[in-house]
């Protein structure tokens, strides 16, 4: 126990512990001896609004408004958001003052609501999840658009008034440095991914595939930018290249889902598909255990070649190799473990999805090499570090040795056209 500085963690797209990548987190500084509190919405099972969870005290607020896809929804479901934090942050100072407030986005809007702490000296250390402005974009505005240059704003002056910034991987560190201004020397990169021993419980389930040969598996939220669509256009050539040999599984949730489903059908694929929805992490480890190959459809677009998919991390956790479209950030996190589609091609990604299956000695090649650098570059012990380091030197020694990216985080990724 190095520290008795307390910490103040904000989500609200998501709740814990069900976000893998801020449960890590907290936990992480919980075990390194600092105090930590969450404030988050209630979600799915976890609906009490107060409990205390591996020495975490989490307070949770009811989401009783969830935005539609207008923007004068969003800007609701987020004020009524920011209060409910406001209040619940309030609770948790009065019951453990805390010297940090750690703001997760998106949204990019609790820069104020950290400003108003800074005069009891609360540091603000911005958790950089998404792009905001580029997400914007991926969902149909125009870089002319007042909802785009509301995003720039609002991430410049969430950037500009952090103490500390946590970025997600390489690119975001760029636009940190270029587009927010920040030195290089308040940032740090802490990727997501589990923890090495999160695989290691894996059991191999042969039912999962209800005697099909092969399984395919699809993991996360399924979103209008997360490509299930492109999956599901891939599926049907693999249909006509391919005898029914195959299932294809889609674990998670998400908005999109239930027009996922109606799309698999309309294309003639109930036979081949299945949608588990949200599944606990035990029956999710199975299923990766299970599957021949894990495919990511995220299609090229400006958000998407900035964002390191979890999915993918996971994936490799288990020694899957993965099909995927060509976006830098999939290179940068699977190199070799991966095969890459160019240009959004849905029939380019069904047929590299054959080729692979029936090459059972390159999946071999790829797998070991997935595991490989999963334990030794993605797995959370080695992001853990980093942000241990990055939080005592906030608090102990300043800003100017702020641990930085370097370049080493990232090996060569040349061979990585597999």
């Amino acid at each position: 126990m190095r520290t008795n500085r307390n910490i103040l963690i904000i989500i609200q797209n998501l709740t814990v512990p069900i976000d893998r990548r801020v449960w890590q987190e907290a936990t992480s500084l919980r075990r390194h001896g600092f105090g930590v509190a969450i404030v988050c919405p209630k979600m799915g099972a976890y609906t009490k609004a107060y409990e205390r969870l591996e020495d975490v005290d989490i307070y949770r607020y009811p989401l009783i408004y969830e935005a539609d896809k207008s923007m004068v929804g969003f800007f609701v479901e987020f004020v009524y958001c920011w209060l409910a934090t406001l209040w619940l942050a309030l609770k948790a100072y009065a019951h453990r003052p805390f010297h940090a407030i750690h703001a997760c986005n998106p949204p990019d809007t609790f820069f104020a609501l950290a400003l108003l702490f800074r005069p009891l000296g609360v540091k603000f250390v911005f958790d950089h999840h998404d792009l905001c402005p580029e997400l914007t974009l991926a969902k149909g505005h125009a870089r002319t658009s007042l909802a785009y240059r509301a995003m720039l704003m609002l991430e410049r002056m969430t950037l500009r008034s952090a103490d500390a910034v946590i970025a997600v991987n390489e690119s975001h560190r760029a636009i940190e440095m270029a587009r927010g201004g920040v030195p290089d020397a308040r940032i740090t990169v802490v990727r997501s991914g589990p923890r090495r021993g999160w695989a290691d419980v894996s059991s191999h389930h042969p039912e999962l595939k209800r005697c099909f040969q092969h399984m395919v598996v699809y993991l996360g939220t399924m979103g209008e930018q997360d490509g299930v669509d492109h999956l599901l256009r891939a599926i049907q050539t693999y249909r006509t290249i391919a005898p029914d040999d195959t299932l294809f599984v889609f674990v998670g949730g998400g908005p999109d889902q239930p027009h996922m489903k109606a799309l698999a059908s309309q294309l003639g694929l109930d036979a081949v598909v299945h949608f588990t929805g949200r599944i606990p992490d035990e029956e999710l480890c199975t299923y990766l255990s299970t599957a021949d190959i894990g495919v990511d459809p995220d299609p090229i677009t400006e958000f998407n070649n900035l964002c390191t998919m979890n999915k993918i991390i996971e994936f490799m956790a288990f020694g899957l190799p993965v099909v995927a479209f060509d976006l830098m950030e999939h290179r940068r996190s699977a190199a070799a473990a991966a095969a890459y589609i160019s240009g959004n091609d849905d029939a380019a990604m069904g047929r590299a999805i054959r080729e692979l299956i029936l090459d059972k000695g390159k999946r071999e090649i790829m797998s070991q090499f997935a595991r490989q650098r999963f334990r030794e570059v993605l797995a959370w012990e080695n992001a853990e570090q980093r942000l241990i380091a990055a939080y005592e030197q906030l608090f102990h020694r300043g800003l100017t040795t702020f641990v930085s990216s370097g370049a080493q985080e990232y090996p060569s990724t040349d061979q990585s056209g597999a």
